[in-house]
C-alpha cells in the first residue's frame, strides 16, 4: 500500500492544536502522532514476563517494536508467552528485534542452533556457507517469533582497532566480508527475518569501544569507498532491509565531526541519496557511553531522526525510553521534526514485519 498521512483536527480541536495528532491508514487502523511516534522506538524490556507496570509504560510511549536480549529468554515457551503477553498489551505484535550473530552475540540459550563467529565463518567458511546459515537462523528465529535479525556485522577488521568488534567481523577482507554478509542477508530474508548489515559507515578501525566512549575515525573518502563500504553495498544490493549506524565520529567524511548516529551527511547523504538505499535505518542503542558524552537521551533521540534514522534503540532505562518518546513528540509539535517524514518512515517500518503465517 501506499501510506498517505495529513494533519486534521479531532472533533473540537482547533487548527492551532492539530500538530497534536495525524491521521492514516497503516493495516486498517488509524494511528495519532504518538502511535506514529511508537513506531519509531526500538526498546528494551527487563525480565522473563511482562508486569502490569511495564506494560502501562509500553501503552504510555505507543512503543512500536521491541529488542530482546538474555534477561528476556529462559525457554521458547516462556519467550512465546512473553511475546503474547506484549501482543495483549499493545493490540499488536510489536516487531521483535533480536542480535543473533552468532559465535558469543547469542541471547538465546535455547531453541537456536550456535553457530561459530563470524570471524571463523571467514576463515574457514564459504558463501554457500553464510547462506545456509541464515536460512537456518531464520526458520529457528521465527518459531520464536522474531521478526528482524540484527546481524550480520559487516565491519572491515582493521589491524590494531579496539576488539569491541574483533571475532564480530567476517575479516579484514573487504570483497571477502562483502561475499559472506550478503550470502547471510540473502539466507536471513529467503526465510521471512529481516537482516541488519552493522556498523554502518563501518566499525572495524574504531580506536576504542563506542559502548564506553566517543571515537573518532580518521579515514578518508579513500579508504571507505576502497574498503569499508564495500560490503554495506554489497548487502545494499543483495537487498538488506535494515542498516544501522554507528556512534563514531569520521571527521575526515562529514566535517561537522559529529557521530555517524548525528550526521545527516552520512545517514540522508551518503547512506540514502548516494547509496540508494530505501531500507529501514537504524540506530544503535542511544544509551551507549559514546553519545552520553555528548546529549541527552531525548536530545539524541531527536537528532537521531533529524539525521534519517527510521528507528531508534533504547535498550535499558524505562525513564530513557520515555524521555525519548516525549522528546520527539514535543519536536514534532513544534516543528522541529518533518511530519512527511515521519510518514516515510513509519510506512518503512511496518513494511518489515512478515505477513501473517
Amino acid at each position: 500500500f501506499v501510506l498517505r498521512l495529513g494533519l486534521r483536527p479531532r472533533s473540537g480541536q482547533s487548527r492551532a492544536t492539530s500538530r497534536d495528532a495525524c491521521s492514516g491508514l497503516i493495516a486498517s487502523r488509524a494511528m495519532t502522532l504518538e502511535d506514529l511516534i511508537g513506531w519509531r522506538l526500538v526498546v528494551g524490556i527487563p525480565g522473563t514476563a511482562l508486569t502490569a507496570d511495564v506494560a502501562q509504560h509500553l501503552r504510555t510511549i505507543h512503543a512500536g517494536g521491541v529488542i530482546v536480549f538474555e534477561r528476556n529468554f529462559e525457554s521458547p515457551q516462556q519467550f512465546r508467552r512473553l511475546l503474547a503477553q506484549l501482543e495483549e498489551t499493545r493490540g499488536r505484535k510489536p516487531l521483535g528485534m533480536v542480535d543473533h550473530e552468532g559465535g558469543r552475540i547469542v541471547r538465546f540459550s535455547s531453541g537456536v542452533t550456535r553457530f561459530p563467529d563470524a570471524w571463523t565463518v571467514g576463515r574457514t567458511k564459504r558463501p554457500a556457507d553464510a547462506l545456509r546459515q541464515g536460512e537456518t537462523e531464520a526458520k529457528e528465529l521465527r518459531a520464536l517469533g522474531v521478526d528482524v535479525n540484527l546481524a550480520p556485522c559487516v565491519d572491515v577488521l582493521v589491524e590494531g582497532a579496539d576488539p569491541v568488534i574483533g571475532p564480530r567481523s567476517y575479516g579484514d577482507e573487504p570483497h571477502r566480508v562483502a561475499a559472506l554478509g550478503a550470502a547471510r542477508v540473502q539466507g536471513l530474508q529467503g526465510q521471512g527475518v529481516a537482516a541488519c548489515a552493522k556498523h554502518f559507515p563501518g566499525l572495524g578501525a574504531v580506536p576504542k569501544d563506542p559502548h564506553r566512549h566517543l571515537p573518532t575515525v580518521g579515514l578518508d573518502w579513500t579508504a571507505m569507498h576502497t574498503i569499508h563500504l564495500v560490503p554495506f553495498m554489497a548487502a545494499i544490493h543483495a537487498g538488506v532491509a535494515t542498516i544501522m549506524s554507528s556512534h563514531v565520529c569520521y571527521p575526515r567524511l562529514d566535517h561537522a565531526n559529529e557521530p555517524a548516529t548525528f550526521s545527516s551527511r552520512l545517514i540522508q547523504g551518503l547512506l540514502r541519496d548516494e547509496l540508494g538505499f530505501q531500507g529501514v535505518i537504524l540506530s544503535d542503542d542511544l544509551e551507549m557511553g559514546a553519545l552520553r558524552e555528548l546529549c541527552s537521551i531525548g536530545e539524541a533521540a531527536v537528532r537521531a531522526v533529524a539525521a534519517g534514522h527510521d528507528g531508534v534503540l533504547i535498550c535499558c532505562g524505562l525513564a530513557a525510553q520515555r524521555e525519548g518518546f516525549e522528546s520527539l513528540r514535543a519536536a514534532y509539535r513544534e516543528g522541529r521534526l518533518s511530519l512527511e517524514e515521519l510518514e516515510r518512515s513509519v510506512e518503512r517500518m511496518t513494511h518489515l514485519k512478515p505477513p501473517p503465517r
